[in-house]
């Protein structure tokens, strides 16, 4: 799996949720998914069972009072009221609490007649009060008859962006309310200063509400996936989303030893498989207190208080204990773990390996190769295999002996056939449901699931490595540069040589997903030109650079780039450009095969060979 890739969709997991959310709202210059998220994270508003927010439905004044507390700085304690509030908020409704709450922090009060009537439908004006309220705004700030002054307040302060209802009178919807507490965040109070200060959160450099910290900093956990880890949590995993490593999953997908972060009221569950095992090289400060544990040359800082007391001198690992450590979402070690928990069985490629004499925690020392395995479910992890003779590029077997993690080289298991058109059979065997492939190239990885395949003919040595569960389906299998998901794609905009002989430099410029690079005077001449490229490695210091094959001028068909009588399937995350007055424009599919374009399709290799379309190149007709 990409490095760049892992989290660019782990940030995409954090800012969409899923949240069955619909278009935002016309010029409202507020993103309504980026709003929903961050009001939900806080508390402020919470969906359904499904995690539906039902923005269109309209919101009681009960309702909008418990959002109105929950949005305050003392919103989280509040339980059901001492006593009926009003005649028609007895103690036992369900928001006796949150009006007696609001009553007492002078954000609502009843009509003339006594009554709250808390399920009225709220009107503008009423919720704009109960914003100002918040800001510390009160009657004596307004001028003119009520609710001119707070309206024209209101306004002034922006707090009505994306807020569809504009009369005083007129009822807000649920999705009116999700817009005006997230500008509540950003809204300046009575005193100066950002009301999302009083949260404990601040705006980001450009004044914004830094929706990404903001989820980080309300969410709960971690807890380790193990034993009766599930009560531990507020849901039932399968009444929410999960996220494991980045991606949408089902809640099935979460294993032992995987470490769960979790949003009570997002329902959303953020799961990490992260491993490093290994040796304990070192405790740093000091075994008594550590911080940060070294395990294979790479030190990582201890993000628990369980984790640090497993790895101090009180708790049962130390120096030159082997050990798993279950790395959290930043990459600091949030629990600790026998080696087994480091996927017993686990099959994959050797993509670096060192050798290093290491502390016994004996005072003595030991010799010992740092091997960094790329398994077949797309993570790296680092071992110590004290018995050498492992080398870069071989397929590997990880087993827990005696305590210790063995590595055990696999022989290769060659397969060949067409993989069936639906992707559910390589040849005569059929992939078993969740198989996972590793497709390997020069040192880099992807993973990815059988239909990935489907109509690619396996042949020679594509194949590196399957196995086959009891039931002769395969559940695991190692290509060799079959896919081409390895690489990055993008276009070479510039590429200039200078000097003669032994003194000749080149440079390139490219752009990969509308970033802009350069490679300065490079001694290093690939055999590319200006035009749509291949390229491995990170997209700043690359390790080469391909150019693609030209499948020449035609159209989008669905999934599908039609050129010459062929077709060729799209990649998935296919690069498109404007080409407009000599410079590249990052654009989509969707946007140039409706515009009045001629389209040029480039590829890595055809289809029955694993290829795919990777850039298309629009030109204004």
């Amino acid at each position: 799996m990409k490095t760049k890739r892992f989290f660019s969709a782990l940030l995409a997991a954090c800012l969409s949720l899923s949240l069955l959310l619909p278009v935002s709202a016309a010029g409202s210059g507020v993103s309504l998914a980026g709003a929903s998220q961050a009001v939900t994270a806080l508390g402020i508003m919470a969906g359904d069972g499904s995690g539906n927010l039902n923005l269109s439905a309209k919101v009681s004044r009960a309702e909008f009072v418990a959002m109105a507390v929950k949005a305050s700085p003392a919103g989280d304690g509040v339980g059901q009221a001492a006593t009926s509030p009003y005649p028609d908020v007895p103690r036992s409704h369900w928001a006796s609490g949150y009006v007696e709450a609001a009553v007492s922090m002078g954000l609502a009060g009843a009509f003339s007649d006594g009554t709250f009537r808390p399920d009225r439908e709220i009107t503008l004006a009423e919720g704009a009060s109960m914003a100002l309220a918040l800001l510390g705004y009160g009657a004596g700030d307004f001028s003119g008859a009520y609710p001119t002054g707070q309206m024209a307040m209101f306004r002034n302060l922006k707090l009505d962006k994306g807020v569809s209802a504009l009369a005083p009178d007129a009822a807000l919807t649920r999705q009116d309310a999700v817009y005006l507490f997230y500008n509540l965040l950003s809204a300046r109070t009575k005193e100066g200063q950002p009301y999302i200060n009083s949260l404990g959160y601040s705006l980001n450099a450009a004044g914004q509400v830094d929706l990404l910290s903001l989820v980080n900093g309300e969410m709960e956990g971690p807890v380790v996936a193990q034993g009766d880890w599930k009560a531990q949590l507020p849901f039932a995993p399968a009444q929410g989303k999960v996220y494991r490593d980045g991606a949408l999953s089902a809640p099935g997908a979460i294993q032992d030893y995987d470490v769960v972060y979790w949003n009570r009221d997002m329902n959303t569950l953020w799961v990490s498989s992260k491993k490093a095992t290994g040796v304990i090289q070192a405790l740093e400060p000091a075994g008594s207190a550590p911080a940060s544990v070294t395990m294979g040359g790479k030190t990582y800082p201890i993000e628990t208080s369980q984790a640090a007391y497993a790895l101090s001198d009180l708790g049962q690992y130390g120096l030159g204990s082997s050990v798993t450590l279950l790395l959290g979402r930043t990459g600091g070690v949030a629990a600790v773990a026998d080696v087994s928990a480091s996927v017993d069985g686990q099959i994959g490629v050797i993509t670096a390996v060192s050798n290093g004499t290491f502390p016994d925690g004996q005072g003595g020392t030991y010799t010992a190769q740092n091997v960094t395995l790329l398994g077949v479910d797309g993570q790296t992890r680092q071992y110590q295999h004290r018995a050498g003779g492992m080398s870069v590029g071989a397929v590997v077997r990880v087993t827990a002996r005696e305590g210790e993690m063995a590595l055990r080289s696999l022989s290769s298991a060659r397969l060949t056939g067409k993989v069936s058109a639906d992707g559910t059979k390589a040849g005569k065997y059929p992939f078993a449901p969740g198989a996972t492939i590793l497709d390997v190239a020069e040192g880099k990885g992807a993973v990815f699931f059988p239909e990935r395949l489907a109509g690619v003919e396996l042949k020679g040595e594509m194949v590196r490595y399957y196995s086959l569960n009891s039931q002769g389906e395969i559940d695991r299998m190692i290509l060799n540069n079959v896919t081409g998901d390895v690489y990055e794609y993008g276009i070479l905009t510039d590429r200039k040589e200078e000097g003669q002989g032994m003194n000749k430099f080149v440079t390139y410029q490219y752009d990969i997903d509308g970033n802009s690079y350069t490679i300065p005077s490079s001694t290093t001449r690939w055999p590319v030109g200006a035009g749509p490229i291949q390229l491995l490695g990170d997209p700043a210091n690359p390790e080469k650079l391909y150019s693609l094959n030209c499948a020449g001028t035609g159209e989008i068909l669905g999934n599908q780039f039609a050129a010459g009588g062929r077709k060729y399937t799209l990649s998935e995350q296919v690069a498109v450009y404007e080409h407009r007055n000599g410079r590249y424009y990052l654009s989509s599919a969707a946007r140039v095969a409706e515009g009045d374009y001629t389209l040029t399709a480039w590829y890595d290799r055809l289809d029955p060979e694993g290829g795919r379309v990777r850039v298309i190149v629009a030109k204004e007709s």
